[in-house]
């Protein structure tokens, strides 16, 4: 018989989710705060005395955080988009067609998303600003790509290589081509991990900072990152607001998550079992 987990297994486990959720907590207690309760003797205590939320009424009524907000879903829901459409089609042909040098491209494509962010933000900004595609949504979506693209193809990849081909030669003797074979087969097996692709590109074009601190300088083109880093004023930091806008930010990542968890683990542990 299996042994069932002990007390100390399970105070392991909260101390390891205490450690993990802790910076989130503190931000949580931060922004509910009242100012005259983030310095001196009340700054590192855990209990507030009287808790507010002007924190979070002065995000939206002293700043245009909503626009923030929507330029950061508009930019991330479309490189998302572009992204997975792109990769779907370039990791199937890496996949599973047959042709000289798939390894190395598989390698550019990881050499790609190995280049860090202050090497290329020059190049980028001048041919953005050439093009005037400065402070705009598509100023931001092709520079999301330089990472998020080779992203979902080495995700792709992976994934579709665990898809049996044996699906794919029944298709085959029915007369389907193989661009039917991928739209009718292909595409509805990997649902889970393209879906789990498509979340991990959106949050890292979410949380992307460099480029939008650059790019889009126009207080209405700002994404949610550079947004909140702007803050801080001359003599004042306003950490009651940033908590606050960094719980506001956080909370539909939480919540998406949640909602689609069982999507992810399955594209996730998709194919990680031999039959």
């Amino acid at each position: 018989m299996r042994q069932k987990p002990g007390f100390l297994f399970y105070l392991m486990i909260a101390g390891f989710l205490f450690i993990i959720l802790f910076p989130f907590l503190w931000q949580l207690i931060t922004s509910l705060k009242p100012p005259g309760e983030l310095f001196g003797d009340h700054a590192f205590r855990p209990i507030i005395d009287h808790p507010t939320l002007e924190n979070y009424k002065r995000v939206f009524t002293q700043r245009p955080f909503h626009l923030y907000l929507w330029n950061s879903f508009v930019v991330a829901s479309l490189t998302t988009l572009y992204c997975i459409v792109i990769a779907s089609f370039a990791a199937y042909a890496i996949a599973r067609l047959h042709f000289k040098g798939k390894t190395v491209i598989l390698g550019l494509v990881l050499a790609v998303s190995m280049f860090p962010q202050i090497a290329t933000i020059s190049p980028i900004f001048l041919f953005m600003q050439s093009v005037k595609l400065t402070n705009s949504y598509l100023g931001l979506i092709i520079p999301y790509t330089t990472f998020a693209l080779p992203l979902a193809v080495w995700n792709l990849t992976t994934f579709f290589q665990k898809i049996p081909q044996d699906l794919e030669e029944a298709a085959k003797v029915d007369g389907a081509t193989v661009l039917q074979t991928f739209r009718k087969v292909i595409v509805p097996l990997a649902v889970p991990g393209t879906f789990t692709t498509a979340i991990l590109v959106f949050i890292a074009a979410w949380n992307e900072f460099f480029f939008a601190l650059t790019i889009n300088t126009d207080e209405a083109m700002k994404t949610v990152p550079p947004g909140i880093a702007m803050f801080p004023g001359q003599y004042t930091v306003p950490w009651g607001e940033i908590s606050a806008a960094s719980i506001i930010v956080t909370i539909p990542l939480v919540i998406m998550v949640l909602i689609f968890q069982r999507r992810i683990i399955s594209g996730i542990t998709a194919g990680a079992v031999k039959e």
